[in-house]
């Protein structure tokens, strides 16, 4: 699901500024070499060649949205666990436990709108953030891109992951990976093929909640645009 977590009100230590400063510019830049490299690859070899092209730096800037689980727990941002949770969830889910764990996906035309509605998404908000910790203010195009392209950004990002889990589920049913067969020391058993179809399902409940949450968080910043 695409990204929602933003900073906290004014104010705050030097310490606090710096660090979501330097970690909003850095995931910018990263988000940024992301989306140039899938054009680039969708411009010369078609959809096929856009997981290969991005592979690796998918990889570490996803992960790293991990702090904005942590900065949402202790919080250093204003954003709900309960809103950034699920998401940065979600698109973990999808990097590692689909993408990286089954190549049989990779070259699905899903990638291509996946990396795409992410990408565009993630380099909005990022710079949005960027500019917000740098400056106290953002352009007011800006502000009204952030909470606007979602309206078509989400719902393409979210389709595309479902679909991809979707697309995984034959190759996860002949595969033993990641699984947990009896008997064994631990008394337990985990299917992955089970665990996907039950992810697969939360994204029916997740889907409209991410997307009404985003409407109001519409509201709230464009409503005060209008009162400044």
């Amino acid at each position: 699901m695409a990204g929602t977590a933003g900073t906290g009100g004014g104010g705050g230590s030097t310490l606090r500024w710096l660090y979501l400063s330097a970690y909003n510019v850095v995931l910018f830049f990263g988000w940024l070499q992301i989306l140039c490299l899938a054009i680039e690859a969708l411009r010369k070899d078609g959809p096929a060649s856009v997981y290969a092209a991005v592979e690796k730096p998918l990889q570490i800037w996803q992960t790293a949205a991990c702090f904005e689980i942590f900065n949402s727990i202790v919080g250093i941002v204003r954003s709900p666990v309960s809103a950034t949770l699920p998401q940065i969830s979600s698109r973990l889910y999808v990097t590692w436990g689909i993408l990286y764990s089954f190549p049989e996906t990779r070259e699905h035309f899903l990638v291509t709108s996946l990396i795409l509605s992410w990408g565009v998404t993630e380099v909005i908000r990022y710079l949005f953030f960027a500019l917000k910790e740098a400056f106290g203010v953002t352009p007011p195009m800006l502000l009204w891109i952030r909470y606007s392209t979602f309206f078509i950004l989400y719902p393409t990002g979210i389709f595309s992951e479902a679909g991809l889990i979707y697309v995984a589920l034959p190759f996860m049913k002949v595969s033993d990976l990641y699984c947990l067969r009896m008997p064994n020391v631990m008394n337990y058993a985990f299917d992955f093929y089970c665990a996907a179809i039950l992810i697969l399902g939360l994204y029916v409940p997740g889907g409209p909640y991410m997307y009404t949450y985003m409407i109001g968080q519409r509201k709230k910043a464009l409503g005060k645009q209008k009162t400044q």
